[in-house]
């Protein structure tokens, strides 16, 4: 699925990835690909993104500081927000970050 997350300042990041987990205001969920339909508010907390495996490899040079990679696993990547909103259609999810 691709995934891009909007801040008011720019688009931080857009990529194919397998994985995102967002800390939703019920508590944090998973999307995978062919996810329903969904739009959600999120709360502060790590949004955990798990690159594609053809994204990896030309990515990690275009991320800012503000991504964090976990140890032990190359495809991970943490980014910290205060809020927002999630839409998931059509295998593509956009989130409005603060």
């Amino acid at each position: 699925m691709y995934l891009e997350i909007v801040t008011p300042e720019a688009v931080v990041f857009k990529a194919e990835v397998d994985a995102v987990k967002v800390p939703g205001n019920e508590g944090e969920f998973q999307m995978l690909n062919d996810h329903a339909p969904i739009v959600s508010t999120l709360t502060k907390g790590d949004v955990k993104i798990q690159l594609a495996a053809a994204a990896n490899a030309e990515f990690e040079e275009e991320l800012s500081d503000a991504f964090r990679k976990e140890s032990g696993k190359g495809n991970v990547y943490y980014y910290t927000i205060k809020g927002g909103v999630l839409e998931m259609k059509d295998n593509k999810a956009i989130i409005l970050a603060d």
